[in-house]
């Protein structure tokens, strides 16, 4: 048996180098996003793919609490078959479980559970490739995209959560002497202790899209900060996260702790187990990411909890002007297109002055700017295979159903076009829609389109514009916001409408990049400012709210 304080030993020097990058903020990296043979070994991409198809098929080897049942819901959008059945939870029982757990798992200490933590990372990061293909059946990311954003970008997410919930539970002493000098008499006494208590079971409740990258942050940090944790995965997105929980019961298992510290909630579609658990008395923690109806009627009816949530919004760029067009048309074709725009931070609402731009290539109107980004859409989407790379695959109707509607409406600008996948025939795979509206037009542009779906919109003036944004975003969230100027005054009006708004900025971006993506121990995601979300990964307030410092102290 390794127990937790040989764990700490063993990862101390990762745990305090993540610790320092959350501080510095500067690029760092502690798992490689290239799936080359250089950096994982020449070995690791087919078994990677022999272990994700070994699970076809089969009943995963997983044990549940008080599972009845299995149940197997996931369907590839690339058209494999998948067939992997899950115990079925009983949530009364996991809570029961969890609940059980938290004495031995508060006895810990702090170091000891990020010692297991940075074990749980470093064992998914050895199955990697497995990982990837896990994610790219379930969410239909590209494999590059499945092995960056759903293997090392999480493990990275991870890590940072683990840094930040190490920082804040060990930032009191777990020991101090105190002593009051008495006049005439020997000094007052004591010895103090405090002890850091979890809030109590943790829910993950996981999304479709990003079933690790979204849900790694959560359960990390409350594992660090004592809390047992129930993953409820997304029924379309199981298989990603029951590797996981089956690694962090071997780990859990091998430190000589209760692995029912961490358990899997499966279920069949419309079980309604996630409002069950989050409502459970006994459940005081709820990580969700999903639609903002469920966001919503979470942190409305789940009041015994703390409550994090990451829904979505109407994530917006301001054009004013540019002196690089070029690179803002590439630039922002790729934002459009990765991953399909099945991303919470994908830009729906382009704002544009009515008179149009000044730009490096001349002044735009409205009209040629919108077939200038068409024409950059067809142009990084016009080779089938590279499109398939970058756009992925549909990952259900509703998405399918949304761009349908939108593709059908007037005023489109780019025309959505399917795209065959030679590897996988049967992906349903689609370019984006481009919309030309007015303002005026509020209706639409004010509903969230998640999906391949975007909306040019021409305003009055840059004034305007801002405007707009900050209304929007104040009234619906938004999780990202970018602003394309050459002018200091205008740069400082959109940091000022971002303040207000309470959503992070991007700047004149027209590199490698990109504003819907985030860079872990730098870059913040959300901010809790405004509807989309009610914290970011990472900050203090992530962690501080999953965990109470309880003192004793008596005389020396």
């Amino acid at each position: 048996m390794t127990s937790p304080a040989d764990l700490y030993a063993t990862h101390r020097e990762l745990l305090e180098r993540a610790i320092a990058a959350a501080a510095a903020r500067d690029y760092w990296s502690a798992f490689p996003e290239s799936p080359s043979k250089a950096v994982y070994g020449e070995d690791a991409a087919p078994a990677g793919e022999r272990a994700f198809t070994a699970l076809l098929g089969k009943q995963f080897p997983i044990d549940v609490p008080g599972a009845t049942g299995s149940v197997s819901t996931e369907q590839s959008p690339y058209g494999i078959e998948l067939a992997v059945s899950y115990p079925k939870a009983d949530p009364l029982a996991l809570v029961a479980a969890a609940r059980a757990t938290i004495p031995a798992w508060r006895a810990v200490g702090p170091e000891g559970r990020a010692g297991i933590a940075a074990e749980i990372l470093k064992r998914i990061n050895a199955r990697i490739f497995e990982m990837a293909h896990a994610v790219q059946h379930t969410s239909g990311q590209a494999f590059v995209m499945a092995f960056q954003a759903g293997g090392a970008h999480a493990q990275d997410r991870a890590l940072e959560a683990i840094a930040y919930a190490l920082a804040a539970t060990t930032r009191m002493p777990a020991r101090a002497s105190w002593s009051k000098p008495q006049r005439g008499g020997d000094p007052l006494a004591l010895t103090k202790t405090g002890t850091v208590v979890g809030r109590g079971v943790a829910l993950v409740i996981g999304c479709t899209t990003f079933p690790t990258w979204n849900s790694y942050p959560g359960l990390f940090a409350s594992l660090v900060t004592g809390n047992p944790v129930i993953v409820k995965p997304h029924p379309g997105a199981v298989l990603p996260l029951a590797i996981t929980v089956q690694i962090c019961r071997e780990v859990l298992t091998e430190a000589g702790i209760n692995p029912d510290v961490v358990t899997l909630a499966a279920e069949e579609p419309g079980d309604g187990i996630a409002a069950t658990l989050a409502t459970h008395p006994d459940v005081r923690i709820v990580d969700f990411t999903g639609s903002s109806s469920f966001g919503d009627w979470l942190e409305a009816n789940a009041r015994q909890a703390v409550v994090y949530t990451e829904k979505a919004g109407l994530n917006t760029v301001v054009l004013d002007s540019t002196d690089d067009y070029r690179g803002l048309l590439r630039n922002l074709a790729f934002s459009l297109s990765l991953y399909s725009g099945q991303m919470c931070t994908t830009p729906q609402n382009l704002l544009m002055p009515r008179d149009g731009i000044e730009t490096d290539a001349g002044h735009r109107t409205p009209e040629e700017f919108g077939a200038d980004l068409a024409g950059a859409l067809d142009k990084l989407l016009g080779d089938p295979k590279r499109a398939a790379g970058t756009l992925g695959a549909i990952v259900n109707d509703g998405v399918l159903a949304r761009l349908t509607e939108a593709a059908g409406s007037p005023g489109v600008v780019h025309p959505s076009a399917a795209v065959t996948d030679e590897q996988f025939p049967g992906a349903t795979i689609r370019t984006p829609v481009v919309l030309r509206l007015d303002a005026a037009d509020e209706k639409a542009y004010t509903r969230e389109w998640f999906g391949p779906v975007s909306f040019l919109i021409t305003t009055e003036s840059t004034e305007h514009s801002l405007r707009i944004f900050t209304e929007t975003v104040r009234a619906h969230g938004a999780l990202t916001a970018l602003v394309h100027s050459t002018s200091p005054q205008v740069l400082a009006a959109a940091r000022e409408a971002a303040l207000d708004a309470g959503v992070h900025l991007s700047e004149n971006l027209t590199g490698g990049v990109f504003v819907n993506q985030t860079a872990a121990f730098s870059d913040l995601h959300g901010t809790g400012a405004n509807p989309a979300a009610t914290a970011s990964l990472t900050d203090d307030y992530f962690v501080s709210g999953r965990f109470f410092t309880l003192q004793s102290r008596h005389h020396v």
